[in-house]
């Protein structure tokens, strides 16, 4: 029998070392988007420097570019890792059976917890500086989550003829609010509340959604 590890072309060693290698790879290009995200949610974009993550993250400059090339790849790699995580969540949220509102309600706390995640709160804080500098890539992607948000709606309203582009309108709510809330809690570092404003949401839909039944 061919013991554990060898192969009679010394083949199968070799294959272990790589995998190993590319496991401790993604952990550690893991750890640094993490350490990034958490950079950017308590001290802001701004302080977000490349050596400041580096110090941060414990790994060097070069550990950065060898993983992310520099700090604009780095942003971008934060950017797609909410982003699909933030799609992950959009795309798996249970709209249970039953009235209007229990069905909005479920939707307006599942996607408030993906859009308020981290990842998606230091996400988007890029994007808004991005759109400063007019980063065309950056300004799509930001785009694309405000599509998402729309595509959700339409778990609400389905493919019922008389939804009158309902569809349409309850997702640009939702994005324009849920937005407003996340980037309100950005701009302090005290807790907001924001328990009576997502039930207010619910509402609105529900009622609007309501009307369109009738």
């Amino acid at each position: 029998m061919t013991p554990v590890g060898r192969s009679g072309a010394g083949s199968v060693l070799p294959t272990r070392k790589v995998g190993r290698a590319q496991q401790r790879g993604d952990r550690t290009r893991a750890a640094i988007i993490e350490e990034t995200v958490r950079c950017i949610n308590e001290e802001g974009f701004a302080a977000a420097s490349a050596n400041h993550i580096a110090t941060r993250a414990g790994v060097t400059w070069g550990v950065i570019q060898y993983h992310f090339g520099d700090r604009n790849g780095l942003l971008s790699a934060v950017i797609a890792d909410g982003f699909l995580r933030f799609r992950r969540a959009i795309e798996s949220v249970p709209v249970p059976d039953g009235p209007s509102h229990r069905r909005v309600e479920a939707v307006v706390e599942a996607a408030w917890a993906a859009f308020s995640s981290p990842e998606s709160r230091a996400s988007f804080e890029i994007l808004i500086s991005a759109r400063a500098g007019r980063d065309e890539q950056r300004v799509d992607e930001l785009e694309d989550m405000a599509r998402d948000m729309r595509a959700l709606s339409r778990v609400l309203v389905g493919s019922r003829s008389d939804s009158r582009g309902q569809d349409v309108v309850i997702g640009e709510v939702l994005w324009a609010t849920l937005r407003g809330l996340v980037m309100a809690q950005m701009l302090t570092a005290r807790h907001i509340d924001t328990v009576r404003e997502r039930a207010l949401l619910v509402d609105l839909i529900s009622g609007l959604l309501d009307g369109v039944a009738v």
